[in-house]
């Protein structure tokens, strides 16, 4: 079986956006004008083919990122001919909960379309999307999409992304009409106006620009070629001297400019009224890259730890990222991965680098959100997901067993908010731990633990609507019913001081006795700038760094990992209030041994106490996470709602205007954000609502500690 596509016609892309800018829409309309779907489905009805879940449905919102494969025609082919593009793409969540399914999308696409809404520009999650395709450098098109609605501005929203994201924004189009006046756009470069007419806008009319519209394109037109010449020292030196380069090669200077991420070009539209999205599917294949034009991929050797890259090519060892995983009633567990070279066939086998197994690859499947096409065998630069494999989770590497490699895995944020749970009945209590493990491997931001005290379990996610759909899915999906107790707050500790400990653990039985013996120095972590090199006598995690200062061998190296792993255990039970430990440099500096009754078992036990030790005099302290809150409300609300958040330990960073309505920005603790949902609804007689993303740990107030600590007892 040969690959349909040639890599240069091949398009990997997102649909990122905050809640309610349109994304789902975007993407139905997609799917209508490739001819994958023949009738367009309406988030507002329920029935979308990428919102698939009930849960998504019924509340009108993603939750879970959707693939689906479709072939485009740029707009102006002859009708009737085969289809010239193939697109990969992921309509991904806008909700801060989900944000997970936004980051592990992006971490395997080429590009991506940034959807924002009209009335309200650039939103708390655009900035959160957008900061996640910079850390990739991601290509991307904006589309100011909801031109329709009352209180529009494409150039207020335009004003937002230059003012709030980034300054390399570029208008390609302005909207003809505004509001219940929206019409179509004007393209710049060709300097035509485009009219979306017929059955759902699909019988595109190229006409003259509206005199009324024409001093106002020529304006921005000197802009756009302003931008793009200067990428260009040949171009540039045309422009200079008063000649206007064809637009074949400013299109190819666009080009390259975008996928140096040095443009970004903002096009207009409205996916409900079905005006735009054709023409900004020709704008994926003109700017957005094919496989070939983004980096090799970068990975390690297992062997070695050597850098070693992969070319998108067929020809190159199999390699791919398993990036989601996900419980299909029918099939059982796919894993989604993206092929970054080589190709791989159904009912062959392959290597996990990342755990060393080797497992029978089944059956691959292209997908169409819930629905799945099987496939013999998939190529580099392809999406795809394989039925069955027991071993792969979510960042594991799959690979070519004589040429491994592992690639970089994707980094999620730690979960906020916990719940306590327990099933109702002893049928319930069987089902629950394989329904829990099934959606913790599905979404690495829901994170499952037991208070081995109480013997609860535990359950952590980014906020409570991701909590509620969680114990929602258990009821559906696995038919396990649950008590859920009240959100608890992701507390954390760490110190701010210095101290060294020393401690000996001796017992002496009959027999064989126990001897470990270790000094420890524990400080604050230092930040490190990326990419620096860590000596080799250093352990260095996200939160934690071990140092190992043995000199003469006075512990012997086979007990060193005994050590860390007692530092670790005793970070894991806190000192203040039992909350884990962050941020912390533990440096072995001293210890002894004796021949014979020395054992991992005493050097773990001796670590943990000597840290104990040491932390408690370290200044310790509880560290609570800090929320970044948008309230958005009628201006005559404005005091009440300041004045509560006020009252909440908030603090009021800024405040804007959007349209008829005021937002407020602030930081909160989470701790006193539960339900507040309700409060600003009813402060504001239903007009007012709250967007919360978490931001970063701080130290509590003293009066605060103490209630946390009192309420631990």
């Amino acid at each position: 079986m040969n690959r349909d596509y040639s890599l240069d016609k091949v398009r990997n892309f997102g649909i990122i956006a905050h809640i309610d800018a349109g994304k789902t829409t975007t993407s139905e309309r997609v799917l209508f004008y490739t001819g994958m779907t023949h009738k367009i489905g309406e988030v507002h009805e329920g029935e979308t083919v990428t919102d698939w879940m009930e849960q998504e449905r019924e509340r009108g919102i993603t939750i879970t990122a959707a693939a689906i494969t479709c072939f485009w025609n740029p707009t102006f082919m002859p009708k009737g001919a085969k289809p010239e593009y193939r697109f990969n793409i992921i309509d991904t969540p806008g909700h801060i909960d989900f944000t997970a399914e936004v980051k592990r999308s992006l971490r395997v696409l080429d590009g991506a379309v940034v959807v924002f809404d009209g009335v309200a520009g650039v939103e708390p999650q655009s900035e959160t999307n957008w900061r996640y395709a910079d850390d990739g450098n991601v290509p991307r098109i904006c589309l100011i999409n909801k031109l329709d609605r009352t209180g529009a501005s494409f150039e207020r929203s335009y004003a937002s992304i230059l003012d709030r994201l980034t300054k390399n924004a570029v208008r390609l189009q302005i909207p003809i009409g505004l509001e219940d006046k929206f019409e179509g756009v004007v393209d710049l470069l060709k300097m035509k106006a485009y009219y979306f007419e017929g059955n759902m806008g699909m019988d595109i009319k190229e006409k003259e620009i509206p005199a009324e519209y024409l001093e106002e394109a020529k304006k921005y037109r000197a802009e756009l070629i302003e931008k793009i010449v200067e990428q260009d020292d040949e171009q540039m030196q045309m422009f200079l001297d008063g000649k206007e380069p064809e637009i074949g090669d400013l299109k190819k200077t666009l080009r390259t400019a975008c996928l140096a991420v040095k443009i970004i070009p903002v096009m207009a539209g409205s996916a409900l009224k079905n005006k735009g999205i054709q023409l900004v599917l020709d704008a994926v294949v003109e700017y957005l890259p094919s496989p070939l034009d983004v980096p090799p991929v970068r990975g390690l050797d297992p062997k070695t730890g050597e850098e070693i890259f992969r070319k998108a090519s067929d020809e190159e060892p199999f390699s791919a990222l398993a990036f989601k995983l996900q419980n299909d009633p029918f099939v059982g567990q796919l894993t989604f991965f993206r092929v970054y070279s080589g190709t791989i066939e159904a009912g062959t086998y392959i290597y996990n680098s990342t755990t060393g197994e080797k497992e029978r690859l089944g059956r691959i499947v292209r997908l169409q959100a819930d629905k799945r096409e099987e496939v013999k065998r998939v190529f580099a630069g392809e999406i795809a997901a394989a039925v069955g494999l027991k071993s792969a989770k979510t960042s594991h590497t799959l690979c070519d067993e004589d040429q491994p490699i592992i690639l970089d895995p994707i980094k999620f944020v730690a979960p906020v908010v916990s719940l306590r749970i327990e099933p109702k009945t002893k049928a319930d209590q069987e089902k629950m731990g394989m329904a829990l493990k099934k959606l913790s491997d599905e979404d690495p931001t829901f994170v499952v633990s037991s208070n081995s005290e109480t013997a609860e379990t535990i359950v952590s996610g980014m906020g409570e609507l991701h909590l509620e759909i969680m114990v929602d899915r258990m009821k559906r999906e696995f038919s396990v019913e649950v008590n859920v107790g009240k959100p608890q707050v992701a507390y954390r500790e760490t110190i701010l001081g210095t101290a060294e400990a020393e401690h000996k653990y001796i017992k002496q039985t009959g027999g064989k006795g126990q001897y470990g013996h270790v000094k420890l120095t524990i400080r604050p972590l230092e930040k490190i700038e990326e990419g620096a090199k860590i000596p080799k006598n250093t352990h260095r995690y996200e939160d934690f760094e071990f140092i190992d200062s043995i000199k003469g061998g006075v512990i012997p190296q086979e007990f060193i990992p005994a050590v860390e792993k007692g530092v670790h255990e005793a970070m894991d039970r806190g000192i203040v209030a039992g909350y884990k430990m962050v941020n912390v440099s533990c440096e072995l500096t001293f210890g002894s041994y004796h021949d014979v009754d020395s054992s991992e078992i005493a050097y773990k036990i001796a670590a943990s106490q000597a840290f104990q030790d040491a932390a408690k005099r370290a200044r310790p302290v509880i560290l609570e996470p800090i929320m970044k809150v948008d309230a958005i409300m009628p201006e005559q609300f404005m005091g009440d709602i300041t004045g509560s958040l006020s009252g909440k330990r908030g603090q009021i960073e800024g405040m804007e205007e959007r349209g008829m309505l005021r937002v407020i920005h602030a930081k909160v603790p989470l701790s006193e954000m539960f339900g507040y949902t309700t409060d600003i609804r009813s402060m504001t007689q239903g007009r007012g609502s709250v967007m919360m993303e978490f931001d970063h740990y701080e130290v509590v107030p003293p009066n605060v500690e103490k209630t946390i600590i009192e309420s631990r007892k």
